[in-house]
């Protein structure tokens, strides 16, 4: 039976493995209906202590009440040793409710000022009270959980039956009154008898208690697959997020197929690059030059989202950028040359606060092409990412290499120039420098510059 309970079940944990965000969602879920189930068991049994103390009105309801408290106390174990996964220590508190109930509800009180039988036990219909367990139980475990709730509640409950058949008559002279006056009504006698324990009733009890079980279950199983769904929801959401603006996320997330087939569409492509990092490195310790790399990839970053574009990957000291990925807009090349800009004026600041706490500056260089790309996941399946390739992805790394040919901090093509309009007012900041050669182009590319 313990290999059938499982917190999260096996199928699950082994998905959660790889997908953190259902290994978060998990256990987040877990947490909270831990916390969940312990305040709602600690008010079903304090409506029931005042209900007890309401029905039996004198002083031996403290033997239920001290009996309650256990219930209590037995929930807080739970609560503190939870967690997603198979735990043999949840499992014992979990029976431990059940043998609990199952004395409580079978074994009379023997502080109570009149003798009674265990037939008398079972006349209360008190069985309903393992709906409490059951129902609480659904709240902080899993939907298998339930199937093992209902078959200990059966054992212990045919257990309970078993000694019950065993216990001697403790009212005898009762019994036989009631039996002499009954005689001739066999079926008043058997619901009167005291030591009548109708078998019959406490099979419907149990049958009873597993419909309710099961249908509870099905509503776990069905809720376990929304949080399936949700956590895979916030796996792909986090994927979009490594790429693209949280705009673009929003928007994206919304869509079947976000990212869509592989294709062919005309984007921005922006290589951006730190001069002399090589050099910088060999200067710098281990720990200087991750630090300056983390702060160096936030500042892009940032520049990059503010104006929707995406972050193709980062490529170590540089980055590679797209705009008009995977959605195009007329603005793609215009927000191109605005987040260049934005890239060197958020250098110009880092190197500010770098020189005044008397480290050297950084310089960044930066080239960008227009032109028909390939995109979409490229890869095999075990390694997918989503990028775009071709031409103008070559051009625009050769034209961040001739920045520091031609002394220019952004170089960028006249096809990026015309998409984004040579009247734009960010064009104000570019000078036409005539056709270049590039390495590994036969024909020149006419390329704008901004000075350094």
């Amino acid at each position: 039976m313990p290999n059938q309970v499982v917190n999260s079940s096996k199928e699950i944990d082994d998905v959660a493995e790889p997908n953190k965000f259902l290994k978060d969602a998990l256990a987040e879920n877990k947490r909270e209906g831990l916390i969940l189930a312990v305040k709602v068991r600690f008010i079903a049994m304090s409506v029931v202590a005042v209900l007890l103390a309401y029905t039996i009105g004198d002083w031996s309801v403290l033997y239920y009440e001290v009996l309650l408290v256990a219930f209590v106390l037995n929930g807080l174990a739970q609560a503190r040793v939870g967690k997603v996964g198979k735990s043999r220590a949840e499992l014992i508190l979990l029976a431990f409710d059940l043998a609990l109930m199952t004395i409580a509800l079978l074994v009379p009180n023997p502080f109570a000022e009149e003798i009674s039988s265990v037939g008398l036990q079972y006349k209360y219909g008190s069985f309903s009270f393992f709906y409490i367990i059951l129902a609480s139980a659904t709240l902080a475990y899993s939907w298998k959980t339930m199937f093992a709730v209902t078959w200990w509640t059966g054992l212990l409950w045919g257990a309970g039956y078993f000694w019950a058949t065993f216990q001697p008559d403790v009212i005898p002279e009762i019994s036989a009154k009631i039996r002499m006056l009954l005689v001739d009504h066999p079926r008043t006698l058997e619901l009167l008898d005291p030591t009548e324990l109708h078998f019959e009733l406490r099979v419907q009890e149990f049958v009873l208690f597993a419909v309710v079980a099961g249908i509870l279950a099905l509503n776990g199983w069905r809720s376990n697959r929304l949080l399936l769904r949700q956590a895979d929801a916030a796996r792909e959401r986090s994927n979009l997020a490594r790429y693209f603006a949280p705009s673009m996320v929003e928007h994206l997330a919304g869509r079947d197929q976000p990212l869509g087939e592989v294709r062919s569409q005309p984007v921005v492509v922006m290589f951006a690059d730190i001069v002399g990092f090589t050099k910088m490195a060999e200067q710098e310790t281990p720990e200087e030059v991750v630090s300056v790399l983390r702060e160096f990839h936030k500042q892009m970053e940032k520049a990059v989202f503010d104006h929707n574009g995406t972050l193709d990957k980062f490529l170590g000291d540089g980055l590679m950028v797209s705009f008009g990925t995977p959605v195009t807009s007329i603005d793609d090349a215009h927000n191109a040359l605005e987040c260049a800009v934005s890239m060197q004026n958020r250098m110009l600041d880092w190197n500010q606060s770098r020189q005044k706490a008397g480290k050297k500056p950084i310089r960044l260089s930066i080239g960008l092409h227009y032109g028909d790309v390939i995109l979409g996941d490229i890869g095999s399946e075990r390694r997918l990412e989503y990028t775009v390739l071709g031409d103008a992805v070559n051009v625009s790394s050769r034209l961040e290499a001739l920045t520091r040919v031609l002394g220019s901090s952004i170089v960028a093509s006249d096809a990026v120039m015309t998409a984004a309009g040579k009247d734009a007012k960010v064009a104000s900041s570019f000078e036409f420098l005539g056709p270049q050669t590039l390495r590994g182009r036969e024909e020149p590319v006419d390329v704008w510059a901004v000075k350094l």
